[in-house]
């Protein structure tokens, strides 16, 4: 099974560059950096992960896209992926030319997980309305796999286009959330696979993905659970399942603390 990482890189949290180096030097296959683009302080809208307090590294996460350029500067063959990008928060237009970039100058190593988002006021402060954001995130990601595949691309909200450079491939697309009809509809219609966050109940999960994929006439996609806390067992009993990769949780803190969790891992695989 392959193994990935995840951390919340923030200002505060062990360089980018050097993460990715000590990910590959310890054979692990992918790194994924998550997005938040900013955090209103009036938190009317709870923590996701039901802390009394929202953790600091909200505040202060890095640009996927910048960091995951660093990313692919310092390494060759570690996958370099956002877990996740905020899609419907993305000028579509701006993100597809950026992620062909990174897609182009790193040879071809992209993979681009997406999700929905949870804060309220952030997601309305990009003139989204919540209850529309599932919508606009298939409207963006519809719209840049167009600039991504076609010589001249047309979508709905801008006219016939050039955009290079072309990725090296299309780049995967992974959408993460809960499991449930709305986001299996979302993976089926448009994604190569489905992200759930930690992987607690992922084979009850499997037969609806199943059915919602057999429904839009297309084969079962690729099931990567994200943001877990590995042990042999627990990877053991993913491979079982058919899963081919999950991605490991890293603390955002120094280096010392951040490769004491690596090293860890690196003794699973």
């Amino acid at each position: 099974m392959r193994l990935g990482v995840t951390m919340f890189a923030t200002d505060l949290a062990m360089p980018v560059p050097d993460l990715a180096r000590a990910a590959e030097e310890r054979g692990f296959s992918s790194l994924y950096l998550p997005e938040h683009t900013h955090i209103p302080v009036s938190r009317r809208t709870p923590p996701a992960g039901g802390q009394r307090e929202l953790p600091e590294e909200y505040k202060r996460t890095l640009d996927p896209l910048v960091a995951l350029s660093f990313a692919a500067a310092a390494t060759e063959r570690l996958r370099l992926g956002t877990g996740i990008l905020l899609a419907a928060q993305r000028d579509p237009i701006v993100t597809a030319k950026a992620v062909a970039t990174l897609d182009h100058l790193s040879g071809g190593r992209v993979v681009v997980g997406v999700g929905f988002g949870w804060n309220v006021e952030e997601i309305e402060n990009h003139g989204v309305p919540y209850g529309r954001r599932r919508e606009v995130a298939r409207r963006n990601v519809l719209a840049m796999r167009a600039l991504w595949r076609d010589e001249v691309a047309a979508f709905d909200g801008f006219e016939p286009s050039w955009s290079w450079p072309k990725p090296v491939r299309i780049p995967p697309v992974y959408v993460g959330g809960a499991a449930g009809p709305k986001v299996f509809a979302h993976v089926a219609e448009y994604a190569d696979g489905w992200m759930p966050i930690g992987g607690h109940g992922i084979k009850a999960a499997l037969p609806a993905l199943r059915e919602a994929c057999e429904k839009a006439g297309r084969p079962m996609t690729e099931v990567i659970p994200f943001g877990t806390r590995p042990t042999k067992e627990k990877l053991d009993y993913f491979a079982g399942l058919g899963i081919e990769e999950a991605v490991a949780a890293l603390p955002s803190g120094s280096a010392d603390e951040v490769l004491r969790f690596l090293d860890q891992y690196a003794a699973l695989h």
